[in-house]
């Protein structure tokens, strides 16, 4: 892997961190039970794609 493609997939790594803390923050807030279960299912499948990234290492 070159250190282009090493800095592309850690920039990765952080925005699905980033995206994962925002969905945990979000879920919090909700009230609305269908909503709470939607944004949780976002923040699994960003749970994935940072797995999917991190096994590129």
């Amino acid at each position: 892997m070159t250190s282009k493609e090493l800095l592309y997939v850690e920039d990765a790594l952080g925005h699905e961190q980033y995206f994962q803390t925002q969905c945990n923050e979000t879920i919090q807030r909700l009230q609305e039970p269908a909503l709470k279960s939607f944004v949780s299912d976002l923040q699994q499948a960003h749970q994935t794609l940072f797995r999917s990234f991190y096994g590129l290492l």
